[in-house]
């Protein structure tokens, strides 16, 4: 009987995967919606029977809710970098000039066009051909896992479906809501009495970050899918071959995507769609135009931040006029003060829009713009607009730029006359308080284990930390009262902010978060010093003769070290006992010395910042990024991407064992 059972339970599983495909691959759907609910009824039914027979890989999967308790963080194998933009035919063809540069004289260049989907990245890993790891693009290298969420979306597939799978890959693509569904989502909101997603990527953006994956899927996300990541045992030779597979695969991908034979198509192709984009189900901002041979886009590699082989076509923006009501003053997670321009509610391409940034102080003074004046406002597929400029100056007071933060009331600095920026640097300041706890906790500088992106959220929400040193201050029962917290984690927790304590004086210094202060300068700054107090009392002029330390590091730190809110976190860092001296360690001579070194993966008998420290006591540097002047690699279990990079330059690569040699 169970074998019959199990038998079943396959068979409709393979059933509602072969609907999926035809039905999100190729919109042909072979059943009615209600004979499709009928196969799932159907399989839910069995599973809920003989739960001995469910599996991670069932559709019935992305039917069930669960609450998660905040997100982890995952790190891509490769990274997800951004486009350049461009925004006239003539900019496209410079880049086209760019891309034959960079290739031989007379070598043939095909394009793929592709239509950028206004929604939000997401990286979808199959291992084996099953889906392991959904995650958001993050910064470019690591990302929020959203696995449980992403599983809720049909178009993606729990399973590979056809041949030639490889054994592990990263697939690339584009999370989306279509109009009709945001408008439906948007009304339910408005009846409810809640705050109104400002447009469709807006609430895909939301949704995804939604910790009921019940409530994901109601939302009805979409997903297309188009960019290769890291991958093993995958056979193709262009981009276009790509797309091809991923369909085979049961992959959604674009139906609107075309091969160029040359640039000329390539600019057709943008004008048709330019004209034809208000017709589609879904927003779309420009379009994606690719080298097709993978070869070729190897051979023109990447900027620090952007591929050369790739690049976006912006369409032109919307625009509409309405007046400035305020200029009001908002601090980001790093300091910066943004100036935002409160408007008199106006309709920009189908959305109503409120406020319009106006990036810094340098561009109010470009715009002269003042609270009262008619502006003109565009909106190109941001989620906030920007003044483009005044077209009625009705405001009679100019705008006057602060001197002290409109959050904490702290110092505000320009740190360079050519800056632009203008930031807050009490590092206790509430608007930058989750991103430096986040820093202060993180590996590289005190290393507390727990302490996550999730945690720190709470704490600090629930106004149970308000600077660095109140997590020294911590108890169990304070712990307990937060819903991530049971017995266990709350103790495991505590000891690793006790074990912080003892943490050598360049890793405090560091998770400080003082501008400019990173690793290696921390740890001259500790060995120059010797103490915090010393360090503290120190003068600009103090700093000159420390070759690694620049006027402009040395500024940072003066600036710093003067607060009245910095002299009393370290009082509270003293009651607390940490430590605040360096124990100095003579630099030997070795075959590190005067070498820049980059660990990638994981290694045996070291931890990353033992190891760190060890090269730093043999004279030499350690780095986060693998460069042309980078002179080893040390690569341990399951290298990541620094190791395919080190390979590509030409870089040493040597293991743990020949490291262990080199410090001997």
């Amino acid at each position: 009987m169970s074998r019959e059972v199990k038998k079943e339970i396959e068979r409709l599983r393979e059933q509602i995967r072969h609907q999926d495909y035809l039905y999100y691959v190729f919109s042909q759907p072979e059943v009615s919606d209600k004979e499709y609910d009928d196969l799932m009824r159907r399989l839910k039914d069995l599973e809920g029977k003989y739960p001995q027979f469910k599996t991670e890989e069932s559709p019935t999967v992305r039917m069930s809710g669960g609450i998660l308790k905040g997100f982890k963080t995952v790190k891509h194998k490769q990274k997800m970098v951004s486009l350049d933009n461009t925004y006239s035919y003539e900019e496209l063809r410079d880049w086209d000039e760019r891309v034959h540069r960079g290739l031989k004289s007379g070598e043939k260049v095909e394009y793929v066009a592709e239509l950028k989907i206004d929604g939000v990245s997401a990286n979808i890993t199959y291992e084996k051909g099953k889906l392991s790891i959904g995650a958001t693009r993050g910064d470019g290298e690591t990302g929020e896992d959203v696995t449980q969420n992403i599983k809720t979306i049909r178009a993606i597939p729990l399973v590979l479906l056809g041949k030639n799978i490889p054994d592990f890959i990263e697939i690339r693509g584009e999370v989306y809501m279509e109009r009709k569904g945001f408008d439906a989502l948007n009304k339910e909101r408005e009846r409810a009495g809640e705050v109104l997603f400002a447009n469709p990527r807006n609430a895909t953006s939301g949704s995804l970050k939604l910790l009921d994956a019940g409530l994901v899927v109601q939302r009805r996300l979409n997903f297309f899918a188009h960019s290769l990541g890291e991958h093993r045992g995958l056979d193709i030779l262009t981009q276009w071959d790509f797309l091809n597979r991923l369909k085979e695969w049961g992959m959604r991908t674009s139906q609107y995507s075309k091969l160029c034979k040359n640039f000329d198509e390539v600019i057709d192709y943008c004008g048709i769609w330019q004209e034809k984009k208000e017709k589609l189900a879904y927003d779309i901002d420009g379009m994606v135009i690719k080298v097709n041979s993978l070869s070729q886009q190897k051979k023109l590699g990447f900027t620090l931040k952007s591929p050369r082989w790739a690049v976006a076509y912006k369409y032109p923006a919307r625009q509409a006029t309405t007046f400035v009501l305020n200029i009001n003053l908002q601090v980001g997670r790093t300091g910066v003060i943004t100036p935002v321009a409160q408007l008199k509610p106006v309709e920009c391409a189908g959305v109503i829009i409120r406020h319009a940034t106006l990036h810094n102080f340098d561009e109010i003074k470009r715009l002269n713009v003042k609270e009262g004046d008619r502006v003109l406002i565009e909106r190109a597929g941001e989620v906030i607009p920007k003044i483009v400029k005044v077209v009625q100056s009705k405001g009679r007071c100019a705008f006057i730029i602060p001197k002290t933060c409109p959050i904490c009331k702290g110092k505000v600095i320009k740190e360079k006359e050519e800056d632009v920026a203008y930031r807050c640097i009490n590092p206790s300041c509430p608007a930058q308080l989750e991103r430096g706890l986040i820093h202060f906790a993180s590996r590289a500088a005190m290393d507390i284990e727990g302490m996550g992106e999730a945690v720190v959220e709470q704490l600090v929400r629930k106004r149970m930390v308000k600077d660095f040193a109140d997590i020294y201050s911590l108890k169990k029962e304070d712990l307990l009262k937060l819903e991530l917290f049971k017995e266990k984690k709350a103790q495991n927790l505590l000891d690793a902010i006790e074990k912080s304590k003892k943490q050598p004086l360049p890793r405090l210094i560091y998770g400080l978060g003082i501008r400019h202060v990173g690793e290696k300068a921390a740890y001259v700054l500790a060995n120059k010093f010797t103490t915090l107090d010393n360090l503290i009392k120190a003068k600009q002029e103090d700093f000159d003769a420390i070759y690694e330390v620049g006027s402009v590091i040395a500024g940072s730190i003066v600036d710093f070290f003067t607060q009245e809110s910095t002299n009393r976190l370290i009082k509270e860092f003293k009651e607390a006992g940490l430590n605040l001296q360096e124990k100095i360690t003579s630099i030997k001579k070795s075959l590190l010395t005067g070498k820049t070194v980059v660990f990638t993966g994981e290694l045996k008998n070291f931890s990353r910042s033992e190891v760190e420290s060890l090269v730093r006591q043999f004279g030499g540097n350690v780095s986060s990024n693998v460069s042309k002047n980078t002179n080893f690699v040390v690569a341990g279990e399951n290298p990541g991407s620094k190791y395919n990079t080190a390979k590509k330059l030409g870089v040493k690569i040597i293991g743990e064992k020949e490291f262990t040699e080199m410090i001997k």
